[in-house]
């Protein structure tokens, strides 16, 4: 064979044997890394886990019925705002947006006490534990000093929730825990945990995969419903601003007080009101 044949054959072999021996490397690098994210959930979800089952211990059913867990989807939050808070003007204060949903809150439903007392479900919603404490005046920051919280706590919380920013910890704890002997340790690692797991589940990747696109409302309770098990999306509120209530805001997902520290299996959810949201739903990316 001339050698002007088998200089080309040879290349051509070293091109394929450098190819296929990248494609081993690049693979083994992708299986490697899958495996360490793996070992990451896997030493977090015990951690998260707990979390709740702290916060658990200190509400019993007899309390009060259910929590709510209010997300935020931070783009379409800021877009609908006349007025956007500081997270909102300044990107450095919301970079947990980039993981999906940011914290808003995390609100018991009316306890057995206040029920007791003649405080009706909507009084409850619009004004918790101000009716036993009222407000203080002017802002939050001013008037609520800020937590001492764990400094892991603090940097998680500080990713979780960017409406920190404008004291949003401070206003959600006192409207919503300060009058239910729920300690705010517990009660913000709680909220983290549970924030963390709906932006890991399948339900938060479809969400995330959307990200600057729109989609179908039921398609939403659909991914729902695959991540967390049929008939659940009734635990799920979908909340959307906008001309026509077109963006996506925020969510908010029923979890039975007893069932916490299990969520979010299907025995932890409970239904909540129907949002509002137009039948195709924009999910706005940050910037836009």
């Amino acid at each position: 064979m001339s050698r002007f044949l088998r200089w080309p054959i040879k290349r051509a072999l070293t091109r394929y044997v450098l190819a296929n021996t990248l494609f081993v490397l690049w693979l083994g690098c992708v299986m490697s890394g899958a495996a360490v994210a793996r070992s990451d959930t896997a030493t977090a979800e015990p951690a998260k886990g707990a979390a709740l089952a702290s916060l658990a211990t200190h509400a019993g059913p007899a309390d009060f019925a259910h929590y709510t867990l209010a997300l935020t989807w931070h783009p379409g939050f800021c877009s609908t705002r006349r007025q956007p808070p500081r997270e909102c003007r300044d990107a450095s204060l919301a970079k947990g947006a980039a993981d999906g949903f940011v914290l808003h809150g995390l609100w018991p439903s009316l306890p057995a006490r206040f029920a007791a007392e003649g405080v009706r479900r909507e009084q409850w919603w619009r004004q918790g534990c101000f009716i036993e404490s009222p407000r203080a005046s002017g802002s939050f920051c001013r008037a609520h000093p800020p937590f001492d919280l764990p400094d892991t706590l603090e940097q998680s919380l500080e990713r979780a929730m960017p409406g920190r920013a404008s004291c949003l910890d401070r206003y959600q704890f006192a409207k919503h825990a300060a009058c239910l002997s729920l300690p705010v340790d517990a009660y913000f690692a709680a909220a983290v945990a549970l924030r963390d797991k709906v932006n890991s589940s399948a339900f938060g990747a479809f969400v995330n995969h959307h990200r600057g696109g729109d989609v179908g409302r039921n398609a939403l309770i659909a991914a729902f419903e695959a991540a967390f098990g049929e008939g659940t999306g009734r635990a799920l509120r979908l909340e959307c601003g906008g001309r026509g209530n077109r963006r996506l805001t925020e969510i908010r997902i029923g979890i039975a007080t007893e069932h916490l520290a299990i969520f979010p299996s299907e025995e932890s959810l409970v239904s909540l009101g129907r949002g509002r949201c137009a039948t195709r739903v924009q999910i706005q990316a940050e910037g836009a």
